[in-house]
């Protein structure tokens, strides 16, 4: 029954809304200079208010929650979180990187484009995932999700999009210009002002994990992943590092359990892969699915 001043049902609510109170707010008979002054905004309209320092937990707040109810109202139920470098090539690209580089500059352009091979697992295994349509308890289960950027983060969301499903990007503001890929679902493409609440909305729904090559961004998230889960504040979960040859490289795994920093079953927290249906694999034997 509708909500207004003559309605006497037991159940309806007597409080207006706060749309409704906006709207009502609108309806001022007249400009003066109380009501033009900021100070007369409803609080919650006040975008000078909400951006003032004091207001940073009403913020965190606010971020934390707009992307969790959004995506349970998608009915995502859980998601296969993809990490990777915002740099390396498609291997469509990959050629023209290296041709249009110049001087010292073209030794990292061919490194990077010997990296496309990625681009195209990250692209495989999100395409693979998405065209499972797993659904149990009613919600959509391994929806892909990304950074929201591009490279590894946008072959993710093409793999996706090409697979007819929807998929989750996580775009973080910067000071460079920063935009979502065009293989993002409208309605799942998000925003993000705190790097901090950014990585929990990677891992509140994150049933699997695939880490590819990338730099400073993508160990920040990775290492993250592995002190959690080896810390016990996460339950273990699958977690896919791509590029064995990279990672051992710039990152000696095996010489930080051998200095005693960690143990050496902590190596065990993720597992070494390069294709996409190894990757698979791997997450269907934890969950006991079908590979």
């Amino acid at each position: 029954m509708k909500n207004d001043d003559n309605d006497h049902t037991l159940t309806n609510r007597k409080f207006y809304r706060a749309e409704q109170e906006a709207e009502f707010s609108k309806g001022v008979p007249e400009s003066t200079p109380q009501t033009e002054h900021p100070a007369y905004r409803l609080a919650f309209q006040d975008q000078q208010f909400l951006l003032r320092e004091e207001l940073r937990p009403v913020r965190f707040q606010l971020e934390l929650l707009k992307p969790e109810m959004l995506l349970d109202e998608a009915g995502v139920g859980s998601t296969l979180v993809i990490y990777g470098s915002a740099r390396i090539p498609s291997p469509e690209q990959a050629e023209q990187l290296v041709a249009e580089a110049e001087g010292d500059a073209k030794e990292i352009a061919q490194s990077l484009a010997n990296k496309a091979k990625y681009y195209d697992e990250a692209y495989k295994l999100a395409k693979m995932v998405s065209e499972k349509s797993i659904i149990e308890e009613g919600k959509r289960q391994f929806v892909i999700t990304s950074g929201g950027g591009p490279s590894i983060m946008e072959a993710a969301n093409r793999g996706a999009s090409e697979a007819g499903a929807e998929s989750i990007g996580l775009n973080i503001v910067l000071p460079h210009e920063q935009a979502p890929n065009a293989y993002v679902t409208p309605y799942l493409s998000f925003q993000f002002h705190y790097f901090a609440l950014r990585k929990m909305h990677f891992l509140l729904r994150a049933r699997a994990v695939a880490v590819f090559p990338g730099g400073f961004g993508t160990f920040d998230e990775f290492f993250e992943l592995l002190t959690l889960i080896q810390t016990g504040k996460m339950k273990p979960i699958p977690i896919i590092l791509f590029g064995k040859d990279f990672w051992t490289r710039v990152v000696d795994f095996e010489a930080i359990a051998a200095e005693g920093t960690i143990s050496k079953s902590d190596l065990d927290l993720f597992t070494w892969c390069e294709t996409a249906e190894e990757a698979w694999c791997c997450i269907s034997e934890f969950y006991e699915l079908d590979c």
